[in-house]
């Protein structure tokens, strides 16, 4: 299958001639062989190295499609191997976050909490 009709069904970009536009603008790796020819043929086993927004894309086929279907359908011919992107850390000057689940105490909760801490006014 041409590899600018396997990232249209893989859903990596929106229509079939920006895949060809993307392939032979930036170019993609089908096995660590860069190509720019929108026609070059991928197989299932083949992994594809492309640029897409600010990432690079290592993706390994898993299946052809035989049409452009629904996310989880498109999801099933691609398995992604590069790793998860890092989380970014929490800003110096953000205000301490939760336990989920935890929430805003209740006016029960304020109150025990003052007599725990034997605050004047507490009862």
């Amino acid at each position: 299958m041409r590899v600018d009709k396997w990232l249209w069904h893989a859903r990596f970009l929106k229509t079939r001639s920006l895949a060809a536009k993307h392939v032979g603008a930036e170019g993609v790796r089908i096995n660590g062989t860069r190509t720019v020819k929108p026609a070059a043929n991928v197989r299932a086993g083949d992994v594809l190295v492309f640029p897409l927004g600010p990432h690079v894309r290592t993706i390994k086929v898993i299946a052809l499609g035989e049409r452009r279907g629904p996310a989880p359908e498109a999801q099933a011919l691609y398995e992604d191997l590069a790793p998860p992107p890092p989380r970014a850390p929490a800003a110096p000057d953000a205000p301490p976050r939760r336990d989920p689940g935890a929430g805003r105490p209740t006016g029960r909760d304020r109150r025990a909490l003052d007599k725990l801490r034997g605050e004047p006014g507490a009862e």
